[in-house]
């Protein structure tokens, strides 16, 4: 695909697939639940067996709320005994069908040292301690060394994590596509700010077409 602007133009083949805090918690009948996760869901599922399929590489990332090495907005919450996201709770595990069929359940001993979990080969699971992916993580150093430009993001909340991730990957100088249908609580102007930045915001179908295609 050719935009105004051939610098912004994805590169699928150089890209990779980050997948934002779908976890059970988050979910309709989750203990903070997202409205609209549950019908993303299934759509990030497929995009998630697209990105296996064609051999790139996928970043699961999630939260894990522990001790005081919490969002300030949610530190009263926490400490007060909120069990939202807690490590080790079947509430912080990946929403079922997201994750590849056998995949291993979370590790929050090994995340919460800021390694990734490996599910399988090119897929990995990271944590962060804020709303940006790449807040204190290793998921810059990780996609360095995938040689990657160009990150696709589906995920939970737009408002909060997703679009913290999103403008920090611009940031970084990273190709960015938004997929539209595949993030909870986004709206058109969330869209219109995402261009405005030079992310590329596309439906899910879209972007399996144009993968195949590499």
């Amino acid at each position: 695909m050719t935009g105004p602007d051939p610098l912004l133009d994805p590169e699928f083949g150089r890209s990779a697939l980050i997948v934002i805090d779908m976890q059970n918690d988050f979910a309709d009948s989750g203990t903070s639940p997202v409205a609209g996760t549950n019908d993303v869901a299934p759509v990030i599922a497929g995009l998630a067996a697209a990105y296996r399929k064609a051999n790139r590489p996928i970043i699961h990332v999630v939260r894990l709320y522990e001790g005081d090495d919490v969002d300030l907005v949610r530190r009263a919450a926490i400490a007060s005994g909120a069990q939202i996201a807690r490590p080790g709770t079947a509430g912080s595990q990946i929403i079922a069908g997201l994750l590849p069929p056998g995949a291993p359940g979370l590790d929050p001993e090994l995340l919460l040292t800021g390694a990734p979990q490996r599910i399988r080969a090119g897929e990995v699971v990271l944590w962060k301690p804020r709303w940006s992916a790449f807040h204190r993580t290793g998921l810059d150093a990780h996609l360095a060394g995938l040689g990657v430009s160009t990150l696709v993001f589906a995920g939970c909340n737009f408002p909060n994590c997703p679009r913290a991730a999103i403008f920090d990957a611009s940031e970084r100088d990273y190709k960015v596509v938004v997929v539209s249908d595949a993030i909870s609580g986004i709206a058109h102007h969330h869209l219109d700010e995402t261009r405005r930045i030079g992310a590329v915001p596309l439906q899910a179908k879209v972007v399996l077409d144009a993968l195949a295609d590499t």
